[in-house]
């Protein structure tokens, strides 16, 4: 029997902590990336070359 292997297919999901979406200047910390307007604070929108958009609710906003 074969071992499985990670090929073609795989849905493995890179994982970001969501420190890293913040930046800390003395006592407040700032969000660095825009919130959903849909789904509201605590749901980031994902960075793209030519958009953001929300990957709970579907929402896109183009980059001029």
């Amino acid at each position: 029997m074969a071992a499985k292997g990670k090929g073609k297919g795989s849905s493995e999901k890179k994982s970001v902590k969501r420190s890293a979406y913040f930046t800390v200047s003395g006592k407040t910390a700032t969000a660095t990336r825009k919130y959903c307007p849909n789904c509201g604070p605590g749901v980031f929108l994902g960075e793209h070359k030519d958009r953001v958009s929300c990957g709970k609710c579907g929402f896109t906003e183009f980059k001029a």
